[in-house]
């Protein structure tokens, strides 16, 4: 079997990782030169696409990849693979593609429960276009006999990105805004879902999110206390100093249900809330 992964980037590394095995050869985008050397010492194949043009080599690779995970996100003119690979993709006829969107298409639902039935009524700009994304990707599935499933992401944590760290860093904050939740999802458990659902190759769309929606402050509290230190002070939200994309998250207020990719596929979250994910984080700091 070959995969190819468009975008090699945090969550996709992780399941690089997890199928390896399972594949004789594995190539994947990125967009520097640097990055594929990278990406080369790690085994995987190189190729060079920013989603303005065709990559080169590209199209050769598809025609005989058996599986393709697509991890790039999309802009103003659309899903960069389809705009300049669909003919690609589908002259290859794979196995399996696969595509990372984000839990961000519900919109906000004012803290209410959603599963992958729920309409979307994407807010910001960016869930407006992963929406468009998702639609077009079920669109080739339907064309091209090809089967398509769509993973979709909450808030992804994981080695080297997590609460640990914006402590190292100085950069943790305790932002409180009155019944605010957000799920959130181990890059781990992204890799497991996603290489279980390989498995089984039909059309479908998957939350993959952990068992428990939580406000913000209380990751952040739990973290320190399994640092031992104090936590910083809350912020009310309404007076916190934010990017507009950072503030725009918290006007998305939904719990996402998980319960579709564990009743059709049996998965079992390795970490299915954030406390038994940051312990076990805090044994490798």
């Amino acid at each position: 079997m070959r995969l190819f992964v468009f975008g090699v980037g945090f969550s996709s590394k992780a399941f690089i990782e997890e199928i390896r095995d399972r594949f004789d050869w594995i190539g994947g985008t990125t967009r520097s030169a640097a990055k594929a050397e990278t990406l080369k010492a790690a085994g995987i194949e190189p190729f060079l696409f920013d989603g303005t043009a065709k990559g080169e080599g590209i199209a050769e690779a598809l025609a005989s990849a058996t599986h393709v995970l697509v991890s790039i996100g999309p802009n103003d003119a659309g899903d960069p693979v389809l705009n300049m690979h669909r003919e690609d993709v589908a002259a290859g006829r794979p196995e399996w593609v696969g595509y990372l969107s984000t839990v961000g298409v519900y919109g906000n639902h004012d803290g209410d429960w959603v599963n992958e039935d729920t309409p979307c009524k994407p807010v910001s700009k960016r869930s407006v276009q992963r929406v468009a994304a998702e639609n077009a990707w079920l669109e080739f599935a339907r064309s091209n006999d090809c089967p398509v499933q769509i993973f979709r992401l909450s808030g992804i944590y994981g080695p080297g990105r997590n609460a640990f760290e914006n402590f190292r860093k100085g950069k943790a904050r305790r932002l409180v805004k009155a019944g605010q939740v957000f799920n959130r999802i181990h890059v781990s458990d992204i890799a497991g879902a996603v290489s279980l659902a390989m498995a089984n190759p039909v059309t479908r769309i998957y939350n993959v999110t952990d068992d428990e929606p939580a406000p913000p402050q209380d990751v952040v509290t739990f973290a320190a206390e399994l640092l031992g230190v104090e936590p910083p002070p809350e912020i009310p939200f309404e007076t916190a100093d934010l990017t507009p994309m950072a503030r725009s998250f918290y006007g998305e207020n939904k719990r996402v249900s998980n319960q579709r990719i564990k009743d059709e596929l049996g998965y079992s979250f390795r970490f299915p809330n954030y406390r038994v994910a940051l312990r076990d984080l805090h044994a490798y700091i």
